[in-house]
């Protein structure tokens, strides 16, 4: 049953978390270059510069310690634990015929669940959900080694619960689905209201990490955080083709919204993307080092006096002359939103782009942020060359083409269409895992299927 009491307390203070963030990427960005140096970064391509893959990257025997990506987290999503501790759960079927009764072995029965789970994919998968995915708290969607897509009705809803982590998994050509039952746990389903079609949607809920997906193409945000959310990363993902792509707070005299916190780090703002990167309501929103490659009317945006403290950003405005600006105050009058607390400090502005700053007397209260010097834009190529879903499935890897009737409820594969290629990016830069951390994520797979087809419970233990 859906947990309306979780308290959602913010973090008593923003800025000390935003220090942690730059003393981190410092570290990283540190080892690299002295790796430089020596000429031994090629040796080492686990030292990319990036705290968060650096973590996991450089031991190479994650695929046998795929939990150890829970302690991984940076910024306000940092102790969302996932299912670390808990058992693995295989998803070997990618049917959604059922939303009220879910077949073991599917996506959906893994993540009602009320225990912690670990949930893996041994093989490539297409998902087609038929309803919105509601998820049970402890959950973490481990899409390493595989090439798994998320699409159709839904897609997945995060209500009022808290520590899940999504990592390396496609989200696209999501929907509007409901009006029918849906199950959110063993033991309760309910009547579901239309949904809004985002891709990821946080409703009531705390301790979230989002981490290396590739997500486009749904029909209202791509991840939308409401309803006190708080508690959250969104990191080393590749957004595409979309329009509203991130909503941060319900409405802008929503109160609870004011206790949200939110780390934006490392991620590729791509190509085709109109708007809200993010839009804010309330809250301490902190943005950092990501890449924003143009935009057609604004990247950051917000109403009902958020604080944003944007540091180390690359912003390169798009051609038109009049959509040059980074911020928007959205219908807001101008002497209502002279006091609220933007800043840009070490952020680098391309093709005419500018950030209009505000708040008087913010640089005492960002203090402990700025104590640290973010690391210049320039770093931005290393940090961000690996966003959205690595390996197989990567940003130059495929499983085909989607048709426009997807909006309908009859999304598929359509080999002759070209209308929703399923392009995550317009470079052609490779987005790959070290050879040798690809072998080991194979061998694991290979063993995974040993486990299922041996019943032997010590077997599937010693994962």
């Amino acid at each position: 049953m859906l947990n309306k009491t979780l308290l959602l307390l913010p973090h008593p203070d923003p800025e000390l978390v935003a220090h942690d963030v730059h003393r981190r990427v410092n570290a990283s960005l540190s080892r690299r270059q002295a790796l430089d140096t020596t000429d031994q970064a090629g040796s080492n391509p686990c030292f990319t510069g990036n705290p968060i893959d650096d973590c996991w990257k450089c031991d190479p025997n994650w695929p046998n310690n795929r939990q150890g990506l829970a302690d991984c987290g940076i910024g306000f999503g940092q102790y969302a634990l996932g299912g670390k501790g808990g058992r693995f759960y295989f998803v070997t079927d990618s049917s959604d015929d059922d939303a009220v009764e879910p077949k073991p072995g599917t996506l959906r029965y893994g993540v009602i669940q009320v225990e912690p789970l670990w949930i893996v994919f041994p093989s490539n998968m297409m998902i087609k959900l038929k309803q919105e995915l509601i998820f049970n708290s402890y959950k973490t969607l481990d899409g390493r080694g595989a090439n798994v897509h998320i699409v159709g009705g839904g897609c997945i809803t995060l209500q009022y619960i808290s520590n899940v982590i999504i990592h390396n998994i496609h989200i696209h050509h999501c929907y509007q689905s409901g009006n029918t039952n849906v199950r959110s746990s063993p033991t309760h389903y309910g009547f579901r209201t239309k949904s809004d079609g985002d891709g990821i949607s946080i409703f009531g809920s705390k301790d979230i990490w989002i981490d290396h997906c590739s997500l486009s193409r749904c029909k209202d945000g791509l991840i939308d955080a409401v309803m006190g959310s708080t508690g959250i990363t969104i990191s080393n993902n590749f957004f595409s083709h979309h329009n509203e792509v991130m909503l941060l707070g319900h409405s802008d005299h929503y109160e609870p919204d004011s206790g949200m916190q939110v780390t934006i780090a490392f991620n590729h703002f791509g190509e085709k993307l109109i708007q809200r990167m993010p839009r804010c309501r309330r809250g301490y929103i902190h943005v950092v080092n990501n890449d924003f490659t143009q935009w057609e009317m604004y990247a950051i945006g917000g109403s009902g006096n958020p604080t944003i403290n944007s540091q180390g950003n690359r912003f390169t405005a798009p051609s038109n002359p009049f959509a040059k600006e980074v911020t928007k105050r959205v219908e807001t009058p101008d002497g209502e939103w002279k006091g609220w607390n933007w800043r840009s400090e070490g952020d680098i502005l391309v093709n005419g782009a500018f950030f209009v700053a505000s708040g008087e007397g913010a640089e005492m209260r960002y203090e402990k942020a700025y104590s640290i010097e973010p690391k210049s834009a320039s770093f931005i190529d290393q940090i961000t060359f690996h966003s959205g879903v690595l390996g197989v499935g990567g940003r130059n890897n495929n499983l085909g083409m989607w048709t426009t009737t997807g909006s309908e409820g009859n999304s598929g594969l359509d080999s002759y269409s070209d209308d929703y290629t399923d392009e995550m990016s317009g470079s052609c830069s490779t987005n790959r895992l070290s050879f040798s951390v690809i072998v080991l994520a194979f061998m694991f797979n290979l063993f995974s299927y040993l486990v299922m087809f041996t019943s032997s419970t010590q077997m599937f233990m010693m994962l």
